[in-house]
Formats: structure tokens, C-alpha cells, sequence
């Protein structure tokens, strides 16, 4: 297995504060990126990135490519795809777009008023699991079957980085831009 370059979100700032040539992509879903993204970025969704197309869009530019989510996950993934489909000059930003701002670096804020993607996965299992805990206990004992599966999705995406109830959330029409919310690319604003 490969070892993913990676950058600390200041020395990116560093590069890009001296002109060097980058193309930085945002992995994150719609929403996620209408709330708050790194300037200059360009969206394109992880569960949406066709890597054949961003080669021929890409053409012949040799600058690295800078790939971003919100904590590393989604990034990592989409290297991986992009690696397999002959992109050279991949790299991760460590941390994703929240090491960015805790780092104090400029965002670009939106007017989203979805929740975080996470925080969404994060309410959601915990209803679930409370209300199959509360079940179990009130009504049948075979109820704690819920949180049991719910505790074994949440290790499994600790495990291998990917969370399938993400996935399924980031699809939900809450988590869709509409036109009239903004574009999916911004421009580098210093």
C-alpha cells in the first residue's frame, strides 16, 4: 500500500501565499461546502467524482493536486480513486478544512443552514440506539439487537474510514445545493 503525500494546512497557506501553482478540490458534500470552504477550492463531491473526467479536465496541468475534506476520510478515498485513475501530484491536506480554521486561515462562509454531515450521522445513531436501548428495556429484550448493530456500524467506520450511513445522509435532499444557494466554485479571495 502506497503512503498518501500530505501537507499541514499552514505550509499549504505558505505555498499558495507565494503563487505556486494548485489545484485545490473539496471532497465534502454541497451543503458542507456552502457553509464553509478554503477559497480557490473547486467541489466536487466525493460520491459524485468521475476521476476519468477530472483527467480530461485536468489535461496536461502538472500542479499538485491539493485534496480536501472535512477531517482527512473522504480525501484519503478520493486520492485513492484518483491515484487508480493516473493522476500523479496528488496530496492530502492533514486535518481537512477544520484543522484549516482551527489553524485560523481565511474560509469562505456561507449561508448553509444544514448541519455538518458528522453532527447528522452523530444524531442520527444516537436516536437510534437510544430508542432501541429504551425498547429493550420496556418492551423486548431483543430490541438491544439496535444498538448493537448501531455500535458495530460506528466501529466499522472508525476501522476502515468509511461510513455507510454518511454516505446515505449526504444524499438526503437537505444536504443538495439548489441553484440559487451558490455556485460550486469559488474563487481564491486574499
Amino acid at each position: 500500500m502506497q503512503t498518501q503525500s500530505t501537507i499541514t494546512p499552514l505550509d499549504l497557506q505558505s505555498l499558495l501565499a507565494v503563487g505556486k501553482p494548485a489545484l485545490l478540490i473539496d471532497v465534502r458534500s454541497p451543503a458542507e461546502h456552502l457553509s464553509s470552504h478554503i477559497p480557490g477550492t473547486k467541489l466536487l463531491p466525493l460520491d459524485d467524482l468521475d476521476p476519468a473526467a477530472f483527467c480530461r479536465e485536468r489535461g496536461s496541468d502538472c500542479s499538485p493536486v491539493y485534496v480536501i475534506c472535512q477531517s482527512g476520510g473522504r480525501a484519503s478515498r478520493a486520492i485513492r480513486k484518483l491515484e487508480a485513475a493516473g493522476v500523479k501530484g496528488c496530496v492530502l491536506l492533514e486535518g481537512g478544512t477544520q484543522a484549516w480554521i482551527d489553524a485560523g486561515l481565511p474560509v469562505v462562509r456561507g449561508e448553509s443552514r444544514v448541519l455538518p454531515l458528522m453532527r447528522q450521522v452523530q444524531i442520527t445513531i444516537g436516536a437510534i440506539s437510544a430508542t432501541g436501548a429504551l425498547l429493550a428495556l420496556v418492551v423486548d429484550s431483543r430490541f438491544s439487537i439496535i444498538p448493537l448493530f448501531m455500535g458495530c456500524g460506528l466501529l466499522m467506520a472508525g476501522i476502515t474510514g468509511f461510513c455507510g450511513l454518511a454516505v446515505l445522509m449526504a444524499q438526503m435532499p437537505w444536504n443538495k445545493v439548489h441553484p440559487q444557494q451558490g455556485s460550486s466554485c469559488c474563487s481564491v479571495n486574499n
